[in-house]
């Protein structure tokens, strides 16, 4: 089993960029897993910004859903994984459930992906770099879609703290350890 740090921070914090200096830092092989998918052309923009930025040796993989099933089944060969983010996961995970699900049925889509993630980090080992957002700091959404997202979301940084060995909370761009 390898080493997994969790990254949890608000918008534009400096998540991302904190966790790609470690895997430039390292001066290993680094697998960078990409969750987003473009639906608009600002999207488009920044997941180009993104993809140029990474340092060329970097392998990626992009996969907006079953991250953890493609890692098994790609076999990708790495020391240090990145993914980034279960933040825009989660959102995937929603959005394509039927309008009409229930907070229980998104919550256990969630939890099996974050088990399946968890189960591949456990087989692959090596250095996990995992980034999300902290929504619970924020106004309680007025709608229910949105509770149900921040809640899922929530829950599913719960587990992902709890399988950490490191937990790193970024404000502002400075890491802060909280475990």
């Amino acid at each position: 089993m390898g080493k997994l740090t969790f990254i949890l921070g608000g918008a534009r914090s400096g998540k991302s960029d904190y966790a790609e200096q470690i895997g430039r830092e390292s001066g290993k092989s680094v697998l960078f897993i990409a969750t987003a998918t473009a639906f608009d052309d600002e999207m488009r923009e920044r997941i180009h910004h993104h993809r140029t930025a990474r340092p060329h040796e970097w392998q990626t993989l992009e996969v907006p859903m079953n991250v953890g099933a493609a890692l098994l089944t790609e076999k990708f060969k790495a020391e240090v994984v990145i993914v980034d983010c279960i933040t825009l996961l989660a959102s995937n995970i929603l959005i394509a459930l039927p309008e009409d699900s229930s907070f229980e049925m998104a919550m256990q889509k969630v939890k099996d992906e974050i088990d399946s993630l968890l189960a591949a980090q456990e087989k692959i080992g090596g250095e996990w770099l995992i980034v999300s957002n902290e929504v619970g700091l924020g106004l309680v959404p007025l709608y229910p879609l949105g509770r149900i997202y921040r809640d899922v979301l929530g829950r599913a940084n719960q587990m992902l703290a709890r399988a950490a060995q490191r937990v790193i909370f970024m404000v502002a761009g400075i890491p802060t350890v909280i475990k």
